[in-house]
């Protein structure tokens, strides 16, 4: 049951960002301005004057459903979640990602972006491959699903890749080792709140605050007294990590400054956070292979930030529709044979892995 609460939480994130192109958020629930009437049979929506139909949405939905369900079984699908089920986060996921490379290749329209006879060559070349690795049965969940139908989208989705490398051209890939540097800290944690029966943080009372801060006081003299700070934070820590290894600007202002004002093996003095009162002694003032990591998360984060800029304006000014009948008529259910889920291994062998 544990590893699929972690399954069900990571397709809610997913149903609010759609994040396997650009990791700009853009939530299902921005499409849901609903009418039922004017859709052909096999229109689930349309975006302006693009139109998803029920082949190619399924198409999406088979594919990442087989994926997950080769590691944790066909029935997660049942499994609920705090509101639903994680089969209807399933669908809400691949609702926005595919709306999103949609918008995405309206957005290269007007920006008079397009796929060259080469690139286009190679969407057609990949989708008669992956095409002829379906079964029946697979093509029967895709609701009669053509190789046409994966022609589009890897082109659809070639394209939203184009323009999303367009629009973040002229970022500097290149960070510094001091703005992204990394440190590793051990930590002495005291808590000041406590948790009511649906488990949110209650703050202690002022008196309350004052005995934990009077606690520490006393740790903190143990430290100068000579005690050795790792049998302390064995004794003392009240936080779910001992060690934490951050970069700028991800804990909170007093700590991340104690943090980085320390040398190796240097102790901090007793710092106030939001939570609690903390002792920190730091490990190492430089953590190569987290720095190295740290670089390309600012690097992601500013290709986010420079391309959502551009992306949520335009999306803000398109109609959208969603035929709900047959939106709600779709479930997530397994099937028997062999299952496909290569759709996105083709395509990047054919396009390269930028995902």
């Amino acid at each position: 049951m544990k590893r699929y609460r972690k399954i069900a939480a990571w397709l809610m994130i997913c149903a609010m960002l759609a994040a396997n192109i650009s990791g700009c958020g853009f939530s299902e629930d921005e499409y849901k301005i609903v009418f039922t009437t004017g859709f052909k049979h096999d229109e689930v929506f349309r975006i302006e004057t693009s139109v998803c139909t029920i082949q190619e949405l399924m198409t999406y939905l088979v594919n990442t459903q087989n994926g997950y369900e080769s590691t944790f079984g066909a029935g997660i699908w049942d499994v609920q979640t705090e509101d639903s089920t994680v089969g209807a986060r399933l669908k809400e996921s691949v609702l926005a990602k595919v709306a999103q490379v949609k918008a995405m290749n309206l957005l290269a329209a007007q920006m008079e972006i397009s796929l060259t006879d080469e690139e286009i060559q190679k969407a057609d070349s990949a989708a008669a491959e992956y095409y002829a690795t379906l079964s029946p049965q697979d093509i029967d969940a895709m609701h009669g699903a053509t190789q046409d139908t994966i022609a589009q989208i890897y082109s659809e989705y070639a394209l939203a890749e184009k323009l999303y490398d367009y629009i973040i051209r002229d970022i500097n890939p290149e960070i510094s080792d001091d703005e992204a540097r990394t440190i590793t800290v051990e930590q002495i944690m005291l808590k000041t709140y406590s948790l009511d029966a649906s488990g949110e943080k209650v703050p202690y009372k002022e008196a309350a605050k004052g005995t934990v801060l009077a606690k520490m006081r006393s740790i903190k003299n143990q430290l100068i007294d000579g005690a050795s700070f790792e049998e302390l934070m064995d004794t003392y820590n009240e936080a779910d990590e001992r060690t934490l290894s951050f970069g700028k600007g991800i804990m909170p202002e007093n700590y991340e400054k104690a943090a980085f004002n320390l040398g190796n093996g240097e102790v901090s003095s007793i710092v106030e956070i939001p939570d609690g009162y903390c002792i920190i002694k730091c490990i190492s003032t430089f953590n190569r292979d987290e720095t190295e990591y740290n670089k390309v998360k600012i690097v992601a984060q500013r290709k986010r930030e420079v391309f959502g800029q551009q992306y949520d304006d335009f999306v803000a000014t398109l109609t959208k529709e969603l035929n709900q009948e047959l939106w709600d008529s779709i479930e997530v259910t397994s099937y028997e044979g062999e299952k496909t889920s290569s759709l996105w291994e083709v395509f990047n062998k054919s396009f390269g892995e930028k995902r």
